[in-house]
């Protein structure tokens, strides 16, 4: 389903927040992305829905390779929930925020209310759709901002650390959350055993690199996560 090869992500000042990554991952394949703060984790996630250009490399998903053209394809097929729900809720109420990827590529009034309710449905929030984001617990709000993605039905859902900050009774919905959607996911994240109940497969990054990509039980191996950083 996704493939990245070669990928070089580089900044204005030539720092290199992804050097040379190459991984395959497969249709419904959950990863857990780790490394340590700065190991390059979140800039990869951008890279791959296209926020962060590429300086080297290729993404592709599916047959489509991302490039300018193909931009809002991929988009349609990959989406990101941000660490900060509040970087996707910016509208009065929650349906407006949910329904506000449909309407703009191009979705029917009447479709984009079906994928609304649809989305509030599947996360069973359906009483916040008239919420304002304001109004909204910090587990709610990281159900509203994965309904905002659901809603543009995407084959591939990327996290970045989606229990920070959250309660145990949040950070315990959101793994039902997570493990009840039938997605890929590459889930960004430092609470290893939030991954090793989802995921069944490490990437391990460190200074931009990828150093492992390998079963869950890397997870355990605490001498190697400390000579990552972790």
């Amino acid at each position: 389903m996704l493939k990245v090869k070669e990928l070089v992500i580089e900044y204005p000042d030539g720092t290199r927040a992804i050097d040379t990554v190459s991984f395959f991952l497969k249709e419904g394949e959950n990863v857990a992305l780790i490394g340590a703060n700065g190991a390059g984790k979140t800039s990869l996630l951008l890279a791959l829905v296209g926020v962060l250009p590429a300086s080297g490399g290729e993404i592709q998903m599916g047959e489509t390779v991302l490039e300018k053209k193909s931009l809002r394809q991929i988009r349609s097929r990959a989406g990101m929930v941000f660490q900060n729900p509040d970087d996707q809720l910016f509208m009065p109420n929650i349906y407006d925020d949910i329904a506000f990827g449909p309407r703009n590529f191009g979705c029917t009034e009447e479709e984009t209310k079906e994928r609304v309710a649809a989305a509030l449905n599947k996360l069973g929030i359906e009483h916040l759709a008239e919420r304002s984001p304001l109004k909204l617990s910090g587990g709610e709000k990281r159900l509203a901002a994965i309904a905002t993605v659901l809603a543009m039905e995407p084959e591939l859902l990327l996290f970045d650390e989606p229990t920070a900050f959250l309660d145990p009774r949040a950070r315990r919905n959101m793994i039902y959350t997570l493990m009840d959607l039938p997605q890929g996911k590459i889930i960004a994240t430092h609470d290893t055993a939030f991954a090793s109940i989802l995921c069944t497969r490490v990437i391990l990054l460190q200074d931009g690199r990828l150093v492992a990509d390998e079963g869950i039980e890397l997870l355990h191996e605490k001498e190697r996560l400390e000579a990552a950083g972790l």
